[in-house]
Parts: C-alpha cells; sequence; structure tokens
C-alpha cells in the first residue's frame, strides 16, 4: 500500500475524527456515559471505578492524549488547504487583473484608432464642404454670366 495513500486516508480519518469532537452528539452522549459510570460506581455495590473515579480519569486522560494530536492534525490539514486555496486564489486574481489591463489597453488602443477615423472623416467633411462651396460659387458665376 502507498504511504501517501496511507497518511491521506489517516488524515481523513483524523479530520472526521476531529470535527466529531466538537458535535453536541459528542458532548451529550460523553456527558450520559459520564452521569451513568458515576451513578453506577456511586449507588450500586458492584462497583468497578470507586470514588475519585480513577479508571474514569485515565478513561479521559486517554481521551486527551489521543485527541489533541488529531485535532492539532485536522487543523494542520485544513491550514494546507487553506494555504493552497489562498495561493488559488491570489493567482486567479492576478490573471483577472493582468486580463482587465489587456482589455483596457486593447480599448485605449481601439479609442485611438477610432478618434484618428473621426478626425479624419472630419477632415474630409470639410473638403467636402469647402469643394461645394466651390460649387455652389461656380454655379452663382455662371448662372450670372449666362442671365
Amino acid at each position: 500500500m502507498n504511504p501517501q495513500s496511507t497518511s491521506e486516508k489517516f488524515g481523513q480519518w483524523a479530520e472526521s475524527f476531529a470535527r466529531f469532537f466538537g458535535t453536541p452528539t459528542f458532548i451529550i452522549g460523553q456527558t450520559v456515559i459520564v452521569a451513568i459510570w458515576i451513578l453506577i460506581n456511586c449507588f450500586n455495590k458492584l462497583t468497578f471505578d470507586p470514588y475519585p473515579f480513577i479508571l474514569l480519569n485515565l478513561a479521559f486522560s486517554t481521551q486527551a492524549a489521543y485527541a489533541a494530536p488529531l485535532i492539532l492534525l485536522a487543523q494542520s490539514r485544513q491550514s494546507d488547504r487553506d494555504k493552497v486555496w489562498s495561493e488559488a486564489d491570489a493567482k486567479h486574481r492576478e490573471e483577472v487583473s493582468n486580463s482587465l489591463i489587456r482589455r483596457q489597453k486593447h480599448a485605449t488602443e481601439a479609442d485611438k484608432k477610432i478618434m484618428e477615423l473621426m478626425a479624419e472623416h472630419a477632415k474630409q467633411n470639410s473638403l467636402l464642404i469647402e469643394m461645394f462651396q466651390r460649387i455652389e460659387n461656380l454655379a452663382k458665376e455662371i448662372h450670372a454670366k449666362v442671365l
């Protein structure tokens, strides 16, 4: 079996275990078990863990000894995922920014071309107006000479 695969499976298990520790189901379940444990050992003649409940204390210590590293492992894995997500987000934002800069550059170039075409069109229009004025003046001169 691949060590990476085994480590990944263990990490997933640790995360699900750590998530379960924070649920109301776990807290209520543990409270019920502890209450039953204490009731059995306080009010039953066949006690297996008399007061001060050393066996219960040992169970809590064992649970804490395993829970803490599992929770830290789950947090570490979440931190790694957050880092990867953050880097991907930063890369995406940079790509979007570069794309916007390129679009703005193309828009600016297009605006320049449009302005050049409009200036050329205005120049041609003024030449046409000038030509029409000359034609009108020539037509008036011809009309005056003919009459």
